[in-house]
This record gives structure tokens, sequence and C-alpha cells, in this order.
């Protein structure tokens, strides 16, 4: 066998040696005793550098040679399951495994003393392992698999804790979630019976877009029902209701929903729909994507709405993340390649500047028992650098320069301009004021405002500062970090926006 068969042959097992590394880490430490905290800190981290150190080595060969590995193997008659490595899963993939490993060390913090901390980091493994499933799908029936296995496993993260509360809300996402599922389920099969294995394919796959022309009324419900069944997970009104409640779930959880692994596997699942199964230029005929844009404008609307009524912090952080995650839906609905870029971007950059607000919002909770925004007086003194980097997440989010958030949202907005919908425009505007509205009054209070003193007076002489644990203040200074920095390098080769704008271009053509 000659050196470049050997490349070859091991390029094809890549994508499954990304998926089976988390399940490795999974089946280690389910049987581990809650006593083995060093052992099981080691498997977690050490599993989750190797996964982060394997998807920078594929990004020179698949973003810059176009090469893409691929594993297949049977699994219905005339089905494969095939995982592939484009740049659009690899640039999803990317972001999971960073947040996996830097989640890893906050949690890892967070549950030090607590019990059931082996179940915990194992289905905090499996829920990983779907989420690169999800990413590197390369067709419809391996993604509905990948799709389904992450409901389950993360059913029992929510309803960690064990509580009335936190089950309830469990119970609540899995209905919500399975009926999802349920839609995507019909959807595939229906969509497979007349189109054949439907492919993920840049510009739609083949026999979807012969679906199309010959039966655009079936083509159409198809993707409704595609659509209605992702848009669960990703959060779109009225779809939504289930994110708020899920907020009773540990902080690293919550940090996972919003950040990368329910939430934004919906948004990407809609993104693949769009671009590689029915195509942008097929379901634009079809009529399909003003409808959807329409409802992402809402949602985005009515997420930064409900956000400003919201007195318990992780509840507003939540309805934000409702808004925020539909800019993606409509970068893509705006059928222009910037905007496309710009909800692409957008699918990294939320998930950096969310996930630093909820590490942020789980060091004040474990800290200091603050839940509430009217608890935040003078946390800027108390806890300086969970407030800086909370602060720098909210300004983020607002897309105040020169953070990530402010590329994806100027983005959007060039994109929204050169469309023929250039009145999203004003719902971009509208819901930027809307997110200073319910953020900036909260780093107001933190640095604005002396902390209150035991016997609850304010005054300069306020209560002390306090320890800030490292486990859990280093991820977010980190990802802090991340989204000024992501912001400066925007126009770097192979940054996340340079990386988007290429994906959008290979949609086009």
């Amino acid at each position: 066998m000659s050196t470049e068969q050997l490349v070859e042959l091991s390029g094809r097992f890549v994508p499954l040696v990304m998926v089976l590394l988390s399940v490795t880490a999974a089946v280690l430490i389910f049987p581990m005793r809650e006593q083995s905290v060093r052992l099981r800190t080691v498997v977690n981290i050490g599993l989750a550098v190797i996964k982060v150190v394997l998807v920078v080595l594929l990004v020179p060969p698949v973003v810059v040679e176009g090469l893409r590995p691929e594993f297949s193997a049977p699994f219905l008659p005339g089905l494969d399951l095939v995982l592939r490595v484009d740049p659009l899963a690899l640039f999803f993939a990317g972001l999971s495994v960073l947040l996996w490993l830097l989640t890893t060390i906050y949690a890892v913090g967070y549950l030090e003393g607590k019990a059931h901390r082996s179940r915990f980091f194992g289905f905090f493994s499996l829920c990983v392992t779907a989420t690169v499933g999800i990413s590197f799908s390369g067709n419809l029936i391996t993604f509905l698999l990948f799709y389904e296995l992450l409901t389950l496993v993360t059913y029992p993260l929510v309803a960690h804790w064990g509580t009335p509360a936190s089950v309830r809300a469990a119970r609540l996402y899995l209905r919500y979630a399975l009926c999802g599922g349920l839609s995507v389920l019909v959807g595939t099969v229906w969509l497979t019976m007349h189109a054949g294995p439907v492919d993920f394919v840049a510009g739609g796959a083949e026999g979807v877009t012969e679906l199309a022309r010959q039966e655009p009324v079936q083509a159409v419900l198809i993707f409704v029902l595609l659509i209605g069944g992702l848009s669960v997970k990703a959060a779109i009104f009225p779809l939504h209701g289930w994110l708020p409640a899920a907020m009773v779930a540990p902080a690293p959880v919550s940090a996972l929903l919003h950040a990368v692994a329910v939430v934004k596997a919906g948004a990407f699942g809609i993104v693949r729909v769009i671009d590689d199964v029915y195509g942008v230029d097929v379901a634009d005929e079809l009529g399909v994507l003003t409808p959807l844009l329409v409802l992402a404008c809402f949602t985005v609307v009515y997420g930064s709405v409900v956000a400003l009524r919201q007195q318990d912090l992780k509840r507003r952080l939540a309805y934000s993340t409702v808004s925020q995650v539909s800019y993606i839906v409509i970068g893509i609905t705006l059928v222009e390649v910037l905007s496309t870029a710009g909800g692409l971007a957008h699918l990294v950059h939320q998930g950096l500047m969310k996930i630093t607000l909820f590490f942020c919002a789980g060091l004040f909770a474990e800290v200091l028992h603050i839940h509430r925004v009217s608890q935040m007086r003078g946390l800027g003194y108390r806890m300086p650098w969970t407030s800086v980097a909370f602060t720098v997440g909210a300004f983020g989010m607002i897309g105040l320069p020169p953070t990530a958030g402010f590329i994806s949202k100027w983005q959007l907005g060039q994109g929204a301009l050169a469309s023929e919908h250039p009145w999203v425009l004003l719902v971009l505007l509208v819901s930027t004021l809307l997110n200073a509205a319910y953020f900036l009054p909260v780093v107001y209070t933190m640095w604005c405002h002396a902390p209150e003193r035991s016997d609850g007076a304010e005054g300069s002489g306020g209560s002390a500062a306090v320890v800030e644990p490292k486990t859990l203040l280093l991820p977010a200074v980190v990802t802090a970090v991340l989204v000024v920095f992501v912001g400066l390098v925007a126009s770097l080769p192979l940054s996340p926006w340079e990386t988007a704008k290429l994906i959008a271009e290979g949609v086009f053509g």
C-alpha cells in the first residue's frame, strides 16, 4: 500500500474517530466511582483536547485544499450512514469541540463535591457525541439519527438535580423535542420515498430539485415538516417554550444548551435543509423562504421584548437566545451571500458570547447565590473578573465593536440592504436597541452602584471582594477574550467570518 493510499484510508476514518472519542469518554466515565475525581477529569479533558487537536489538523486539508474525508457504512437497504467532513461541518464541529473542552473544565469545578458526577459527565459526553455526529452527517438519515440521539441524552442533563422543578422542565423539553423529532422523521421518510437517499450537497440534492419541479406542493409540505421539526430545537416562536423552562438545569448544561448543543443543532439543521437539501434557489422558487424569514424576524423582536421583562438572570439570557438564534435563520433566508455568511458567522459568534454569559451567571449563583438582576448591585466590586467577562459578553450581544457580535450583525445588515427585503434592517436595528435595553441596565447596576453592606445600606465601603473559583472563572475569561479576539481578526484568513464567507460563496456557486 502506497503512502497516498494510506493517507486516504486514514482520512476516511477521521470523522468516525471524532464521533467515537466522545463515546469512549462516556463508556469510561459511567462506571467510575464518584470518588474518582482525578481519573474522571483526566479522561474528560484529555479526550476533549484530542478532539480539538484533530479539528485543527483538519482545517488545512478541508478548508484550504478542498478534501472531503468521508466514512460510510450500510444502514438500511439502499441507505447508508455517512459521516463527511466539509467546511460547514468543520465550522460547527470546531465550535462544538472547543466549547466542550471549556465547559468540561467549568463543569469539573461547578460539580465539585456534588452527587452523580459520573452520570452527569457520561451523558455530557454522549451529548457531544450527538452534536459532533450532527456536524459530520453527510446525508439526511444520518442527521436524523444523531438529532434524535441528542434529544435522549440531554434529557438526563436537564433533569440532573432531580428536583420536581427540574423533572418538570426535562419532561416539557422531552415533549417538545420528541414532537419536533417526529416531524423531522416524517419529513425525512417522505422525502426519501420520492427523491431517494438525500445527501447533503451544496446547491441542493438532485432528487429533491427534481421533486420540487414535478411536485412542488409535496416539496413544500416536506419542507414545512423538516423546518418545523428543526425549529423546536432552534427555539423559533411559537416552539420556544421549553427553553426558558430548562434554565433550572445546572449552569454547564444551560451553557451547552444555548451555545452549541441543542439550540445550535436546530439552527444548523435548518441551514443544512435550506442550503444542502433543497438548495437556496429551489427553496426560494418554492416560496418557502419569505414566510420563514418573517417568522424569524418576529422571533427576534419577540424574544428581546420578553427578555426585557425577565428579572431572573438565566431566564433573561434564555429569551435572549430565542431572539439571537433567529439571526442565523434570517441570514439564510435573505438569499444573499453576505447575509448567509453573517448568519453562519453568528452561529459561532453567538455561541462564544452566550456561553460567556451563562458561565458568568453560574459563577454569580455559585459564589454569591445571585439569581436576579436586582441582586447584581456592585458585582463589579465584589467579582471583578466575572463582571468584566459578563460585560464583554453583553456588549457582544448588543453588537458593539470590536466584538464578534458587531461583525455578524453588520454583515447581516449589509445583506439585508442587498436583498429583496431591505426592511429586515429595521428589525435588526430594533433588536439591537432592545438588546441594549435589557443588557446595559445590568452592566450599569454591576459597575455604577456600590455593593450593599451586610446591613443592607449602600456605600463605597460595601461588601469586600470574594474569591472567584479559578476552574469556573478561567473558561469565562477565555470565552470573553475570544469574543473580542474573533471580532478583531475577522478579516484574517480562516477566521470564523472569513470561513463563513467561504462557505456562503460555495452555497451560491
